[in-house]
């Protein structure tokens, strides 16, 4: 009797809620594992279902959001060892889930920390209130992979934003396995949107379409590609946050700046009652 030939998984990308091959059909090899290869296409098809989620996602409340942040992570937390599987080293994965949680602690007190009621000369309130920026396209860092890749797409949607996130193509199984997480908690379709391949064929494609509001380049090493990035990000005036730094510590106190970073403040008057 012959032996058995295993079935070898092949993870797709994951785009609006779905789970879709690439449009061009290519995949490449990673760790025994078919990963599909996106093409400029599939990043256009991101990015429509990022912007059709943006409406639903923005309009709910900071506390809704906060709640099914928390899913996600009671959720990673049960697939703790399948991560841990995967390479990932445990103690990245423990605080993988710790700063996942901590943003959604965040989600219902930003706006008390980043707005407020200005003084003003004159019988008026003028309040300040943030507000989601739109649609976000980040690059996800190699290393480390996990906690990278929750660092850029936390901020982004505890904030009320939607994200495409380019993963490594070197670490992707750790983004697609996080994607079945997501496709199995509350997370509304399209909220996040994960693709993976050569960032040389993505991410020019968001960095220049004119849907995208705004692009994290922390992932990006390539000091050129970078350089490209930025310049077809102003096309329409994207918000950037460049680059993370080489020895860029990822266990230490994100700060709120990379939440702050994807808001847009509004202003409103309105006269005070006699």
């Amino acid at each position: 009797m012959s032996e058995r030939v295993a079935v070898r998984k092949t993870y797709k990308l994951f785009i609006g809620g779905k789970f879709p091959r690439s449009e061009s059909g290519r995949s490449y090899l990673v760790q025994s594992a078919n990963v599909s290869l996106a093409s400029r296409k599939d990043a256009r098809d991101a990015v429509v279902a990022a912007r059709a989620a943006v409406k639903g996602w923005a309009g709910a409340t900071a506390y809704n959001r906060g709640q099914i942040l928390y899913r996600v992570a009671e959720m990673l937390e049960g697939r703790r060892e399948q991560f841990v599987a995967l390479g990932v080293p445990a103690d990245e994965v423990d605080a993988a889930i710790d700063r996942w949680v901590w943003y959604a602690g965040w989600s219902d007190k930003l706006s008390q920390v980043y707005g407020g009621a200005n003084p003003v000369a004159g019988p008026y309130f003028n309040l300040s209130a943030p507000e989601p920026t739109g649609v976000v396209a980040a690059v996800a860092p190699e290393e480390p992979a996990l906690l990278g890749l929750m660092s850029v797409i936390a901020p982004a949607i505890v904030t009320g934003n939607t994200v495409v996130v380019a993963a490594s193509p070197a670490a992707p199984l750790a983004a697609v396995t996080l994607a079945e997480v997501l496709a199995t908690s509350d997370l509304p379709g399209g909220v996040v949107n994960i693709l993976t391949g050569r960032l040389t064929e993505t991410v020019p494609t968001l960095a220049a379409h004119m849907d995208v509001n705004a692009i994290d380049l922390t992932g990006v090493v390539d000091a050129e590609l970078a350089a490209d990035l930025e310049i077809k990000a102003a096309e329409n005036l994207k918000r950037v946050l460049r680059p993370a730094p080489a020895d860029h510590d990822w266990y230490a106190d994100p700060g709120i700046t990379r939440m702050t970073t994807l808001l847009e403040t509004k202003t409103v008057w309105h006269p005070k009652g006699v």
